[in-house]
Parts: structure tokens; C-alpha cells; sequence
């Protein structure tokens, strides 16, 4: 429709309707208008896929896409176009309109738990990739919605926190992506973060929402607010905030309607809003889709096929010493194939990104697709669960409409498994979702006799119940801890002696309290025998005994999960023990991670090789298979700096209020210095740097050649790089282009990432490629004048393969101040 028929039908509502559509009927939907033959908007949480209206750990089944900052390793733009366009088929097979990403929050932290979900420290990477993936989404009619704007780094207290950022720091840094979502893909959704900036909610942020997002940059999308992050009526429609989710409204409806009565917000106020959606229901085809929600599986072949490709591109060769890797089959001789993660497949984080994935491929079961079993000797070695490992089978779930069991229950479910997270109506809609008692009942039968952990954690008050006998309690005392996003108790563990071969009755009593924020119900069950000793000593004969030892560790979606930040970066568990009690006995030693972020490695020294892989998505194992075997390049480059220890990151400090806070604010004192800024600025040497990683050629960089000697009027200029591949294999690199300004008036960084390109090379072969910098890449934010500033002066360009591998230099001149609109 044309803007002006889009207007016409505005008009022709009452204030009423206009208003319902700014609030969610239900958890995910808009209301409908039927007088006006108006359909219902339809999202889903994305962005790793589309999970539909499901739970958070069930649902209708859906592809996993590698995890944000996979696809920020792989700094490939076309990559993430055709991503964008895959996850747009999987929305419309949830029978959506709308997925909630991509997330560009910026890696402040190396602890945020939320970073895997995110692409980069660098805002530059984080532009190029969110407006290449929602181009690729939005090609294709899906509307995209980038998140959370803005400064919404941390997962400690994140829904009241409020994040001090001054205006240079923002506009430099933080807002880039957002920005570049906007101005160059011309994304149809934003989503307020749930922090305070500067004090103010960002759902009623006024500078954020309308100065900035409107004003400066033009936007003419929508504004929704995370799910329960809207915090008032009047304050938040001025502000800009045009839909507040879930439904049913907490802070519209009627509310709003005594509003515009009362004269708080005004009538052409409440038409703006709802014309912003009816814009995004027509861009979308949600406005005249009156069918019903129906969600459906694709699990496409072309999909399967994108993400393992996807998969082994984003996986990060960190060192590879004396070219151990790639694996040759023809002698292979023996593989001990070690660790937690080596037959469990790492496919996602935690939190609103989870879906239910089609299929998880583990790494074993990727090396056996690609060499025999009998070469492959196998052994746990331990743990790295944040929690105890989920009780599997069915349960039986009986809701009673009173918080004592009192009568007979009123609805009566299975759950299959021992973790559940319930969004919006409980029980078939027959109990008040804060006035309930919930019964769960099922069997456990060991394999091995011992003395078992059983942990409970839930948002209500439960007990555990082995055969009768209490053994976990988190009803007395219940405190808010840090799972289900801070609405749960910490896992609290009781201890039982249990005999192999025998069926014991597991019972759980779950009773409601009120929610602290978001409004869910949750609760998780594990139990097991814990390792020892022995599964270590198990571990290192294995690798004693065979020719070389693939040892797979890391996180999992546990750690690194919305809802809560690491406490450190050391591996979990005894894993750091594992790799150099296992390199120890055997030097041919590879270490393959899974994390969302980087981790200490005090035994780097001692292993031969060791690739980041990340969470690639549901083909995990054959991603890191082709990669260890050659069949694929391990074509990714870190996407943010590791630093050796955790205290040399920008955010570490004794201060609590630069991280994680301290009294509801947290200080972004290091300004633009994050990142590789930082190690810069402060001369410490990370432990792998920003856009590190190897390959299984070489390459070298042969010119870097500037258009012209100065920048021209609009303060650009092009740059020619020619690189060659000087290995005997074809294999991609990244080309990364800095900028260095000496001369500023202002303090700068040392260098800034402003152009990047990603090149596949033959043996021998050489290429020229262009990298076009603008007015932008020369300058610098000037709070007084409120303009993006290039000073006159000389500034250097800086060409390598990461940003401490910088291979060639060129100058250039700016002949005269620009000052460069917002």
C-alpha cells in the first residue's frame, strides 16, 4: 500500500483500535482488527533460527544456525546474507512475520554471557554483518529486528540497570551497528534494550527512541520493547516506543485511552504509533493475513548443507604448530577422542536463543562419518556442566488451581525430560500463572550403583523427592539466583546412595510465587553419578595409546546464556587439567573449543594445535570434522580479542562500578577504548588477538596502493590491496584495512578496524581488491558540535591479517576540517 492508503486506514480506526495496536494480544502476537480486515503481526525469538511459539527447550523443531559470534568469525557479508534469507523461510514456516534479531550488542565484557549471541568487539564487523543479514532477511518479505538499543552488555541486573555511556562513546561505538542497520539495510524492526541509559529506561528514552533513531538517521520502522521491558504508558509512547510485548498489555489498552483523555499523550501521537505498524504489517504481509498460526518443519537439505558450511567457516584456527593439521586419512593410525564435548553436540547458547533443533551432530559422530570407529578410542576425562546433567524420561505434570495440591488436579500433561520454561498461559489457560501448585512424577532406574547428585532449580518454591525421601530443597529459604534470567533459584543439590538396576520414584513439588520481571514459570531437574579420578586416568591412557589425541572441551549453552554473566574465563570444571594431563602423555595433542567467548589456557604452550569452533549451529560435528580433515578451511578469524587472563580485559577492574555495577549503574569509563583499542592503548599483548586466526596455506599481502594522496571533498578515499596466496592449496584469509589518526586534538585509538574484505585463492594465485573508506573512517564524534569531525592532518592506513599482524602501510592526507552530518 501506498503511504497515503496506509494513512487513510489509520484513519479510519477509532482511537481504540488504534491503540490495540500498539500492545501484543498474547506472547507473540498483535490484535487483529477485523471490522477493518486488518490480520494479526506474528514474531518469533530468533536469532540462530526461528523457533516458533514453543518453549524454550521444546516446540515444533527448527533449524540451528551457527550462533552470532560464529558468524562474526566467519566476516563473511555474503555468508550472512544467505543466512539472513534461510532464517526469513524458517520464520514463515513458524507461521511468523516478524524474528527477533539480529543481536549487535558490542562485546564490552569478555564475561557478558550473552556475547556468543552477539558478532563482535568491533562495531565496524558488526555493521557489515547485521545489514548484510537483514538484507538477506528482508529480501525475502521476513521483517528483521535488531536488538537491544542500546548498551545492554551485561547480563548482571540488566532489566533495572543503567549503563553511564557518554555521547562520543555511544555514537563511536556502540550505536554503529544500529546505525548502519538502519541507514544501509533499512532494517523494518528495533528493539529497546531493558537497561537504563543514563538513567532513563531505554523503551522511554527519548533521545534514543526520536532524536537519534528518527531524527538523525530517518528511521521509519517500528520500536518494540523487549518482552516486559516497557515500564510505563505516557512515557514510553512519547518517547518512541511505538509496540510494548507481550501481550496481554500491562502498561496500554485502557490505560493509554485515559491517557490521550487526560491530555498526556496526544491523539496524533497515538496516530503516528499506530501507522508505524501498520507500515511494518504491510512491509511484512501481516496486514491483510487473517489465516491461523500454523508452524510447520522445513528441514531443508540446501539449509543442512548452508549451515555446516556456515559451521567450519566460523571455526577459528588458533595455532597449528609444525602444520599438524589438517588430518590425513591414509594414516591416521589412532585418534583418542577426549573430553565433555566430544559426544555431546555444543549447538547454541542459552536463553530466548534456544530452539529445538532438527538433529545435533557431536564431534564423534562427526569423525565417524568421515574415518572408521575402530580408529577412534574414546573417554569422557569430566565435566564441564554448569549444571547437574538433565534427568531424561517422561514426566508426569499435574497442575492444581491453588498453591497447597489441595483436590484434584485441573489439568493433567507429560513433559518429556527434566527441564521446562513456560511462556504466558499455564495448564491449558486453567490456572493463574502466579497462584498454582505443580506435581511432577517419573522413574529413574542407574546404570551403576553410588551415591547421586539430584539439583533442583526453579522460579517457584520446590522440593525434589526420591521414593519419598527429600532430597533437594529449594522451597525453604528460596532465593533469586541466576538461572531462568534471574527469575530462578540457584541450583540447590542434595545427595542420595542409589542401587544399579533398580527403579526409583523421582517426585517434584513446584508452588507459584510472583514473578520478580519477565512473567515465566520454570524449573530444571538433573541427576548423576559424579566422575573422578578415574575418568581423567581414563582419559590420559587413551591418549597414551593412540597416535594422536583430538581433546574437545569447552562451555556449553549453561555458561554462556542470557540471563546471567561468567564469573571468569577459566574452563569449567577440571577441564584445564584434562588437556595437560592428556598433552602430557601424548605431544600430538589438538584442543578443540566450543565457547561463546574466549577462555584462559595456561596449557597453550603444550598442545600442538587448537581450533575456537564455537557453537556452529545443528551440524556441529561435521563442521569441525571437515575442518580437522581438510575437506573445509578453518576459515575464520576472531571476531574479538583473548586475552591471556581475564584481568588484562577493558572491563576488568576492582571498581564494581565499571563492571559489572555497583548501586543500579555501571560506568563505561574505558569510553572507545574496548576491545583490541584497549590492548593497544594499555601495551598488553593478548593471548590471540583481534582478527587472528590461520589457515592451511599462506598469504602476504604484495601492495596497498591509496586513489589519491588526500582525502576528496566528502573526506573518502579508495584504497587498492593485491594479495597473494604463496601456499600449495587454495585457502581464504581476511584482509583488514585500520585507520591511525596521530594528530588528533581528541584521544584516539591507537588504530581503528574500517574495512575488511574476505578472499578465496587458488595456489600461487594473486588478486587486487578495493576497499572504499568514506568521510565516516577519518572521523571522530564532537560532542561540542554535535558533527562526525575529520581534522585536517595526515592519517596512516594499516593493511594485515589481524590487529597485531599488520603487514604494509600507506599515508594519506586530509587537506582541511569537514565536519560530517550525524
Amino acid at each position: 500500500m501506498t503511504e497515503a492508503e496506509l494513512g487513510a486506514l489509520v484513519d479510519a480506526m477509532s482511537l481504540e483500535e488504534q491503540i490495540s495496536l500498539l500492545s501484543g494480544i498474547d506472547f507473540w502476537s498483535t490484535a487483529p482488527i477485523e471490522r477493518l480486515g486488518i490480520g494479526s503481526l506474528r514474531v518469533t525469538d530468533g536469532p540462530n533460527g526461528a523457533r516458533g511459539g514453543g518453549s524454550l527447550v521444546g516446540g515444533v523443531k527448527s533449524a540451528a544456525f551457527p550462533v552470532g559470534i560464529a558468524l562474526g568469525a566467519t566476516w563473511n557479508t555474503e555468508l550472512a546474507n544467505e543466512i539472513g534469507a534461510a532464517i526469513a523461510e524458517e520464520t514463515r514456516a513458524k507461521g511468523a512475520h516478524m524474528l527477533l534479531g539480529p543481536t549487535v550488542n558490542t562485546h564490552r565484557s569478555v564475561t557478558n554471557g550473552r556475547n556468543f549471541e552477539c558478532y563482535s568487539e568491533d562495531p565496524i564487523l558488526s555493521a557489515k554483518l547485521a545489514t548484510a543479514y537483514i538484507r538477506g532477511m528482508q529480501a525475502k518479505g521476513v521483517a528483521a529486528t535488531i536488538k537491544h538499543f542500546v548498551a545492554n552488555d551485561s547480563e548482571v541486573e540488566r532489566t533495572t540497570m543503567s549503563s553511564e555511556v557518554d555521547e562520543r562513546t555511544l555514537r563511536e561505538v556502540y550505536l554503529v551497528p544500529f546505525e548502519a542497520s538502519v541507514k544501509q539495510a533499512g532494517t523494518w524492526g528495533v528493539m529497546s534494550a531493558y537497561n537504563k541509559v543514563n538513567g532513563s529506561f531505554a523503551s522511554e528514552n527519548e533521545w534514543l527512541l526520536t532524536k537519534v533513531l528518527r531524527e538523525d538517521w530517518g528511521y521509519d520502522g517500528i520500536v518494540m520493547s523487549d518482552w516486559f521491558g516497557s515500564h510505563s504508558t505516557a512515557e514510553t509512547v512519547n518517547a518512541g516506543l511505538d509496540l510494548e510485548m507481550p501481550g496481554p498489555t500491562r502498561d496500554r489498552g485502557d490505560k493509554l485511552v485515559a491517557a490521550v483523555e487526560a491530555g498526556d499523550v496526544s491523539r496524533d501521537m497515538i496516530r503516528t504509533r499506530a501507522l508505524n505498524m501498520v507500515r511494518l504489517m504491510d512491509r511484512a504481509g501481516a496486514l491483510r493475513d487473517m489465516s491461523e498460526r500454523v508452524e510447520t518443519e522445513l528441514n531443508t537439505p540446501e539449509h543442512r548443507a548452508l549451515i555446516r558450511r556456515a559451521g567450519a567457516e566460523a571455526a577459528v584456527l588458533l595455532k597449528n604448530d609444525d602444520s599438524i593439521l589438517p588430518l590425513h586419512r591414509t594414516a591416521i593410525g589412532t585418534i583418542a577422542v577426549i573430553g565433555p564435548n566430544a559426544k555431546t553436540a555444543q549447538i547454541m547458547g542459552g536463553g530466548s536463543a534456544q530452539l529445538n533443533p532438527y538433529y545435533r551432530v557431536s564431534p564423534y559422530d562427526g569423525l565417524v562419518s568421515q574415518i572408521d570407529a575402530e580408529h577412534l578410542r574414546y573417554a569422557e576425562g569430566c565435566s564441564n556442566a554448569r549444571f547437574l546433567p538433565l534427568y531424561r524420561g517422561m514426566l508426569k505434570m499435574e497442575w492444581f488451581d491453588n498453591q497447597t495440591f489441595a483436590g484434584e488436579p485441573v489439568f493433567t500433561e507429560t513433559q518429556e525430560d527434566g527441564e521446562a520454561i513456560f511462556l504466558g498461559e499455564l495448564a491449558g489457560g486453567k490456572v493463574d500463572p502466579e497462584k498454582y501448585s505443580l506435581r511432577l512424577s517419573g522413574s529413574f532406574m542407574p546404570e551403576a550403583s553410588g551415591t547421586y547428585r539430584l539439583g533442583l532449580a526453579a522460579t517457584g518454591l520446590a522440593r525434589a523427592f526420591v521414593d519419598g525421601e527429600l532430597v533437594a530443597n529449594a522451597h525453604d529459604g528460596w532465593t533469586a539466583g541466576h538461572t531462568f534470567f534471574e527469575e530462578g533459584c540457584d541450583e540447590v543439590i542434595g545427595e542420595i546412595a542409589l542401587e544399579a538396576g533398580r527403579q526409583y520414584e523421582i517426585t517434584v513439588e513446584i508452588v507459584s510465587k510472583p514473578s520478580r520481571n519477565l512473567g515465566l514459570s520454570a524449573m530444571r531437574i538433573g541427576i548423576t553419578l559424579p566422575l573422578g579420578d578415574a575418568a581423567i586416568a581414563e582419559a590420559v591412557d587413551a591418549a597414551r595409546n593412540s597416535d594422536i589425541a583430538l581433546v574437545f572441551v569447552g562451555r556449553t549453552g549453561e555458561w554462556d546464556t542470557e540471563g546471567s554473566d561468567l564469573e571468569q574465563i577459566d574452563l569449567p570444571d577440571r577441564q584445564n587439567e584434562l588437556v595437560a594431563a592428556v598433552a602430557a602423555v601424548n605431544p600430538r595433542t589438538v584442543v578443540v573449543l566450543q565457547t561463546g567467548g574466549p577462555v584462559e589456557m595456561p596449557w597453550i604452550d603444550d598442545v600442538s594445535a587448537v581450533i575456537e569452533a564455537w557453537y556452529p549451529g545443528q551440524e556441529a560435528g561435521n563442521a569441525v570434522a571437515d575442518v580437522l580433515f581438510g575437506v573445509a578451511e578453518p576459515g575464520g578469524r576472531l571476531p574479538q580479542s583473548f586475552p591471556a587472563k581475564w584481568q588484562d580485559n577493558p572491563a576488568h577492574t576492582q571498581d564494581p562500578a565499571i563492571y559489572p555495577g555497583f548501586e543500579g549503574k555501571v560506568r563505561y569509563e574505558e569510553g572507545v577504548f574496548i576491545g583490541y583499542r584497549h590492548y593497544d592503548r594499555a601495551g598488553i599483548q593478548p593471548l590471540f588477538p583481534f582478527g587472528h586466526g590461520l589457515g592451511y596455506t599462506s598469504f602476504e599481502i604484495t601492495a596497498l596502493a591509496p586513489h589519491a594522496p588526500a582525502l576528496d571533498a566528502s573526506g573518502g578515499v579508495g584504497v587498492d590491496v593485491e594479495i597473494a596466496n604463496t601456499g600449495n592449496r587454495e585457502g581464504a584469509t581476511v584482509v583488514q584495512l585500520y585507520v591511525r589518526d596521530s594528530e588528533a586534538s581528541v584521544a584516539r585509538p591507537e588504530k581503528e578496524l574500517k574495512a575488511f574484505a574476505k578472499l578465496r585463492l587458488g595456489p600461487g594465485e594473486k588478486r587486487r581488491v578495493t576497499l572504499t573508506l568514506t568521510g565516516r573512517d577519518f572521523a571522530f564524534f564532537d560532542v561540542d558540535s554535535k558533527n562526525w569531525r575529520v581534522e585536517a592532518g595526515r592519517f596512516e592506513l594499516l593493511c594485515g591479517f589481524s590487529a597485531t599482524d599488520i603487514r604494509t602501510r600507506a599515508e594519506v592526507d586530509a587537506n582541511s576540517d569537514l565536519k560530517l552530518p550525524v
